[in-house]
C-alpha cells in the first residue's frame, strides 16, 4: 500500500510475480482496482527483418480486456516501448527479440501508469538487465486547478487534464510523459513534483516484493 504527503494518496496496490509458467518472467500488478497481468519473453530468437547487429529488439503488445487492440492501445504501446528501451540494456543481448505482453483484466483509472508498473516488474521477474527501474504515475488536474495522484476512472473523466509520467528510480528523472487535456506550466510542474514524491512510495513497494520473492528461494 502506497501513501502521498501533502493530502495526495495512491490507492493501494499489490503485486504478484511468477504467476505465468511460460513467459520468462510475469508480474500482476494491481493499483485500487485497476489491474495489469504481464508477461516477459526472452531474449529469444527475431525474425531476420527485424534483426537490430547491436541490440535487442523490443516489442509491446497491449491487449484490451475485451476484443481486440485499437489505436488508443498502439498508441500506449509506442510509450511503454520508448519507456522500456531508455533502461534496458539491449546491447548485451544483440540480434534477440524481447517481447512484453500487458493484458489487462480491469480498468479503473491510471491504466497506461499500471502498465508501466506491471511491465517493469515483469522485466525484474526475468532478471533482465536495465540501467535503473522505472515506475508510471498518473496525475490529474480538476477544474479547480487541484492536482490528484492516481486517479480513478471517474476523476480522470472529470478532469481538466490528465497527465501520466514514467519516472526512473535515478535522481527520479522524468523518462516518458503522456498528457490528455490542457495544463498550466505550473500546474505541469506541480504534477511532476507530486508524480517524483509518489514514485518513491512505489520503488520502495518494487524492492520489498524482490526481497519478498527471493526470500522464498
Amino acid at each position: 500500500m502506497g501513501s502521498e504527503p501533502g493530502g495526495c494518496a495512491l490507492r493501494p496496490f499489490s503485486c504478484e510475480l511468477g504467476l505465468l509458467s511460460r513467459p520468462d518472467g510475469s508480474a500482476a500488478f494491481l493499483q485500487g482496482d485497476t489491474s495489469v497481468l504481464a508477461g516477459l519473453y526472452g531474449p529469444a530468437e527475431v525474425k531476420v527483418s527485424r534483426e537490430l547487429y547491436d541490440q535487442a529488439t523490443l516489442e509491446v503488445l497491449l491487449k484490451p480486456k475485451v476484443g481486440l487492440p485499437g489505436v488508443f492501445e498502439k498508441n500506449r504501446e509506442q510509450l511503454i516501448r520508448k519507456t522500456c528501451e531508455a533502461v534496458i540494456l539491449g546491447t548485451l543481448h544483440p540480434r534477440t527479440s524481447i517481447t512484453i505482453v500487458l493484458q489487462v483484466i480491469s480498468d479503473a483509472g491510471s491504466l497506461l501508469a499500471c502498465c508501466l508498473n506491471a511491465a517493469c516488474m515483469g522485466l525484474m521477474d526475468a532478471g533482465l538487465p536495465m540501467k535503473c527501474l522505472f515506475c508510471g504515475v498518473t496525475c490529474a488536474v480538476d477544474a479547480a486547478g487541484t492536482v490528484s495522484l492516481d486517479p480513478t476512472a471517474r476523476q480522470e473523466k472529470e478532469a481538466r487534464a490528465v497527465l501520466t509520467f514514467a519516472i526512473s528510480s535515478v535522481e527520479q528523472c522524468v523518462i516518458m510523459s503522456s498528457t490528455r487535456g490542457t495544463c498550466s506550466v505550473e500546474e505541469l510542474q506541480q504534477c511532476i513534483a507530486a508524480a517524483q514524491r509518489a514514485a518513491s512510495t512505489i520503488f520502495r513497494f518494487y524492492r520489498a516484493c524482490m526481497c519478498r520473492k527471493y526470500s522464498k528461494t
